[in-house]
């Protein structure tokens, strides 16, 4: 869930500011990267993405990296598989209730979608995954970059 995701984040990175390192590796794949996206147009009403790569804000001169960026999680699970490994899943007892129970799942019913919407259109991963690299900011009615918001109308005098 969010809530483990970022404390999980932040001891991270405090545990590698105490080690001395500079760089911290997640294991986000892209698949990762397309359901976010979508959660984050469908649920969150927003156009974002996620960085393979980012300076951290709170802890100065870490970097967050995402070496999985372009891999597909089935990949990663046939990897997975071809060496015997297990994935340790989260703790929280919230992810446990929604494993076990009929809880919504912003995610899980996104990983629906699309598998729904590859019955249709096999390429819908590659191309959602190719949209967030292919911005067409003059076509957007606002954006932000580095907190400050742009509109459209400032590109008119009236």
């Amino acid at each position: 869930c969010y809530l483990c995701a970022r404390m999980r984040r932040g001891y991270l990175y405090a545990k590698a500011k105490e080690l001395g390192c500079n760089k911290i590796a997640l294991g986000h794949h892209k698949s990762d990267v397309i359901e976010t996206t979508l959660m984050a147009m469908l649920y969150g009403g927003q156009i974002q993405g996620m960085l393979p790569r980012l300076k951290s804000k709170n802890f100065d001169g870490l970097e967050l990296i995402r070496p999985l960026y372009c891999v597909n999680e089935q990949d990663v699970l046939k990897w997975k598989e071809g060496n015997g490994l297990d994935f340790i899943a989260c703790a929280c007892k919230f992810t446990e209730n929604t494993a076990k129970e009929a809880v919504f799942s912003a995610r899980k019913r996104v990983k629906q979608l699309i598998a729904e919407l590859k019955k249709e259109n096999p390429c819908v991963e590659d191309n959602i995954f190719q949209s967030i690299h292919n911005v067409q900011l003059d076509t957007l009615v606002r954006y932000k970059t580095n907190g400050t918001e742009v509109s459209f109308l400032q590109k008119f005098d009236d």
